[in-house]
């Protein structure tokens, strides 16, 4: 692997990366609800929803965002679990995001889940 080190981890920490990938899953799918209840209250065109445009742009950030994390992994930079924690965290702030965003439009307090 050039040079690059391998990131081990004892039985815990691989506990806590599974509830960070659990929280990233579980606030990706209220991401997605929020997307599609915006897209249903705005339109494709209104929510910036061009299908082919949203595919490329989606598939650009995954690649994006996998290979820096994967450098910086295995250069030692950052851990794994320093990464998972990281992403769910994120992912949880743009769950917040539309939940606000939506609250506002409808005039009453959306909770997505």
């Amino acid at each position: 692997m050039n040079g690059s080190r391998i990131d081990v981890v004892d039985a815990e920490t691989e506990k806590r990366i599974a509830d960070y990938e659990r929280r990233y899953l579980e606030a990706a799918h209220a991401m997605q609800s929020g997307v599609a209840t915006t897209i249903s209250a705005l339109g494709d065109n209104g929510a910036g929803a061009d299908h082919k445009h949203l595919r490329t742009g989606i598939n650009s950030a995954m690649v994006d965002s996998s290979a820096l994390a994967g450098i910086l992994i295995s250069k030692g930079v950052i851990s794994r679990e320093e990464y998972m924690k990281a992403l769910a965290e994120a992912m949880e702030a743009e769950k917040a995001r539309f939940e606000s965003s939506l609250s506002e439009h409808f005039g009453r307090k959306v909770t997505l889940g």
